[in-house]
């Protein structure tokens, strides 16, 4: 009974510790009654979390404690977002409701506290319950961007603590956080944040890869503090020469990069040259001219010791990247003969570069450019929002599309009049006239560029100066879709095409219900989305538009009548088929039917469930007995097994959560398994029959397929073979790799052409 009251006592002190470090860090950023404000907040998320305790089994009020602090320390908020930090988890875990909030703290609050309170309730077929928490996050974003701000502070926070969850939670929040958070913190500028959750991601991702990169890392330290010391010298001498206040680092590049370099180029570590770069940061006036001319300065001396290569020379100073980051680039090579990349920016870019759209406020006051640049994203992303349906079954579509925009770069284009128009990179001539006006967009005939004609799908390049021509008799098609990128151009031309497509939908819904009176099936909201689904029709509206147009004959329906009946009259006791809405729970329920009171009764185990449970191995990743893996529940193919290292993987994990199972493989040894190797080496006689010879002879193992590849001496060799694990697979590998003249062996996806989810 005295330890437990010690250990309470030594909690509140802690607790106080956090909150008095919280207020220190604040210190600069409060006025007149903000540190009040600050410690009621603090006190009513003490009282809603008093009886909470995470996973790890600290209190709860450590983890608000915790986001506060890094959206002061690390974003460099002020009052309003750290009184949502302490609150953010309130309203979802008591009974304190948005109206509470807005009365004890101010609207402000409220309303960035509701954008980041999750939504409850059931989600009908088609949709994502993550994809339409995050659209309702994202609503937020046209009044008040400090929402997404606080909610990346939350993701790094839970990051960071990961290490109490079970495995397959890992991989969920991991796999959402490298799909949506790490690009979306890119985008705000947060470069800190974003390598950080990348880094994050792998340890929990690919745990062995992380380990192998990090302790790599370690072990050359040495070596690359003493060359970046060399490099650096006279660089240093001529710039205090020259007056400059001035800070030089070597950073290395985040761990994730390094792997993802590694994988790309598959090459192993050590011949991964740019493993970091050399930035200088010039302590300089906030007057952006002047800043220009020191890095330019800064840039001639540095080349009067390297030769820079022409082609990799960026300047972000003039044309700062859509996220406001600002710095000269050049990659100049060594007296060793190693490139090297420099960087070289003012102490105030610096800040924005690593503390992102929450940094440009400090420097509000001058004319940088640079603020523009992401408020011209934020008020597109603030454009897609108000332009959706609002229909939960596009939350999916409105996530890929946002995502698919996270990585873009602008391109600068000017009206014949010289107005400057910023549009992502990708946009055509389409998008341009849109972007004029929605009825320039609707009857777009072509372009003329420089005062040459183009057609309506040219691609716009930086510096373009772009005339439309329009028609009256022109009107938008469905090809439009197809060239478009902008989100505002896709809107209106779905609009105009909704108009004209109406109709249609209005006497292919008649025409349907008339023909389903005739059948006997009742005409309602779910006979309506099963119809969509059997004739593969994005919504039913979508698929009321075939039926009227004629793409769909009427008496078709007759078909999805058998259909209909076929699967009422499925058993579905003991197989997982064809569910209009699978989900994880209602097959985790019937694993722990069959396995009873065990401690994996919630686990897929591959080998033994095979005849209680339908399940097939995902051809995209092609997994073997060993793999690290988990369990989907398609719509319509029963369970998929997918490796965790899958390319669908974090898509899946991020968008269909609740469709995830976790699975392990048992009794597999008398199954073979598809797997692929590619071999790489030098040519010389007898390579192939000394290959071969391992495989068919030594070890005894079925091959499906070889080709090979030879040139100017260099041999590449795909080979198929069936193994039953992957500790089959690793002894197969090690004894390839010591055949005389091969260089590399690696695991590659057999069945590299099906890929189906």
């Amino acid at each position: 009974m005295e330890t437990i009251e010690i250990d309470l006592a030594q909690e509140r002190n802690d607790i106080l510790k956090k909150y008095r470090k919280l207020l220190r860090t604040a210190k600069p950023y409060l006025k007149d009654n903000d540190a009040k404000l600050i410690k009621k907040a603090f006190n009513t998320s003490v009282e809603a979390h008093k009886d909470m305790r995470r996973r790890s089994g600290e209190p709860y009020i450590y983890h608000p404690l915790a986001v506060a602090q890094i959206v002061v320390e690390e974003i460099g908020l002020g009052t309003t977002a750290i009184v949502a930090a302490l609150l953010h988890d309130v309203v979802e875990d008591t009974e304190m409701t948005i109206d509470d909030i807005s009365r004890l703290f101010g609207k402000k609050v409220a309303k960035i506290i509701d954008g980041l309170t999750k939504i409850s309730g059931k989600f009908e077929y088609g949709t994502s319950q993550q994809a339409e928490n995050f659209r309702k996050m994202l609503l937020t974003l046209s009044d008040d961007v400090r929402v997404i701000l606080v909610k990346l502070a939350d993701r790094l926070h839970n990051m960071r603590t990961l290490d109490s969850m079970p495995r397959d939670k890992q991989l969920k929040i991991a796999s959402e956080t490298i799909f949506i958070y790490a690009p979306l913190a890119h985008r705000l500028g947060l470069y800190a944040i974003k390598s950080e959750l990348e880094d994050l991601y792998l340890k929990y991702a690919e745990p062995e890869a992380y380990r192998d990169v990090s302790r790599k890392l370690r072990e050359t330290k040495t070596t690359r503090d003493r060359f970046i010391a060399r490099f650096t010298d006279p660089i240093e001498q001529d710039l205090q020469e020259a007056g400059f206040k001035y800070v030089i680092k070597g950073r290395p590049k985040s761990i994730y990069s390094i792997w993802n370099k590694m994988r790309k180029q598959n090459k192993p570590f050590e011949e991964i040259y740019d493993l970091f770069a050399i930035r200088i940061m010039i302590d300089a006036p906030a007057e952006f001219e002047r800043e220009k001319a020191l890095c330019w300065q800064a840039y001639s001396i540095v080349t009067d010791h390297y030769k820079p290569n022409p082609d990799r020379l960026k300047d972000f100073l003039s044309t700062p990247r859509a996220n406001g980051y600002q710095s000269l680039h050049s990659t100049v090579m060594s007296k060793t003969g190693q490139w090297v990349e420099v960087q070289i920016r003012t102490t105030r870019m610096d800040e924005i570069a690593e503390k992102g759209y929450a940094a440009h406020w400090k420097y509000k006051g001058n004319d940088t450019k640079v603020r523009g640049n992401i408020e011209v994203w934020i008020s597109r992303v603030r454009e897609t929002l108000e332009n959706g349906s609002g229909d939960r079954t596009a939350a999916i579509e409105f996530l890929d599309e946002f995502r698919s925009n996270l990585f873009t770069e602008e391109v600068f284009c000017f009206t014949p009049k010289g107005e400057l128009k910023v549009l992502p990179q990708g946009a055509t001539a389409l998008d341009f006239a849109f972007d004029i006006h929605s009825e320039v967009g609707a009857h777009c005939m072509a372009a003329k560029v420089g005062g040459t004609l183009a057609p309506i799908s040219y691609v716009l390049k930086n510096g373009d100066q772009v005339e439309i021509i329009t028609s009256s008799k022109q009107k938008p098609n469905e090809d439009w879709l197809r060239i478009v990128v902008t989100s505002k151009a896709r809107t209106r031309i779905k609009d105009y095409l909704k108009e004209e497509s109406r109709r249609y939908e209005t006497d292919g819904k008649q025409m349907v219900e008339k023909k389903l009176k005739i059948l006997g099936i009742e005409a309602n909201h779910e006979t309506f989305n099963q119809l969509r689904a059997f004739f593969e029709s994005k919504t039913p509206a979508d698929f009321f538009y075939r039926i009227g147009k004629g793409y769909i004959q009427v008496d078709e329906l007759r078909k999805f009548k058998k259909y209909k009946e076929s699967k009422e009259n499925k058993e579905r006791k003991d197989k997982i088929g064809a569910d209009d809405t699978p989900d994880g729970k209602t097959v985790v329920k019937l694993l722990k039917n069959i396995h009873g009171e065990r401690s994996d009764s919630d686990t897929l185990l591959i080998g033994e469930d095979m005849d209680k449970i339908d399940y097939k191995l995902a051809p995209c990743c092609n997994p073997i007995s060993g793999d690290d893996v988990f369990g989907f529940v398609t719509i319509n193919e029963g369970i998929k097994i997918h490796r965790t290292t899958c390319p669908n993987a974090a898509e899946l994990m991020s968008k269909h959560g609740n469709r995830i199972l976790k699975a392990k493989w048992k009794s597999q040894k008398e199954e073979a398994f598809l797997a692929g190797l590619r071999i790489t080496g030098t040519d010389r006689v007898g390579l192939i029959n000394d290959v071969t010879r391992i495989i068919s002879s030594d070890l005894h193992i079925n091959m499906r397929g070889l080709t090979i590849d030879t040139e100017d001496g260099v041999f590449e060799g795909d080979i198929k073979l069936y193994v039953h694990d992957t500790s089959h697979l690793d002894m197969l590998i090690n004894k390839l790799e010591r055949v005389d003249g091969v260089f590399k062996v690696l695991r590659f996806d057999a069945n590299l052409n099906a890929v189906p989810l």
